[in-house]
């Protein structure tokens, strides 16, 4: 069982709302941080996101959707000092970086990682 921590937010369906980024699209933000570091720019910090959220209600019906399988959630009260909506602004990361995430819809980011996590899987028995 999975809890869903508070749908008494003020967003669209009440659950908090955050900004899921691929991690392929993070780890190509890393390799262009890295290779401004080379090229003697100075340590900077960086928001990285796609620049729209979801709510956990929208992870959860895209991940069934894109699994097939039914993911049990039990509501439960909100955790204290979480915001309602956390969206990255990675306005930086594109200017200074050149950075773009290449994964934008969340049902190609949760479709990408189920399929690596079937294959890990399907490894890991063989």
């Amino acid at each position: 069982m999975r809890y869903v921590f508070g749908d008494d937010y003020d967003t669209p369906d009440g659950t908090c709302i955050r900004d899921y980024i691929h991690v392929t699209d993070l780890a190509a933000a890393h390799v262009l941080a890295l290779q401004a570091l080379e090229r003697g720019a100075k340590t900077d910090c960086y928001n990285l996101g796609n620049g729209q959220g979801y709510s956990v209600k929208e992870v959860i019906e895209v991940a069934q959707a894109v699994t097939g399988k039914t993911i049990p959630v039990q509501m439960a009260p909100r955790r204290e000092g979480d915001p309602a909506r956390l969206v990255g602004d990675a306005s930086q990361a594109v200017s200074h970086l050149g950075w773009q995430p290449r994964f934008h819809r969340l049902d190609q980011i949760i479709e990408t990682a189920w399929r690596w996590h079937t294959k890990s899987k399907s490894r890991d028995r063989s």
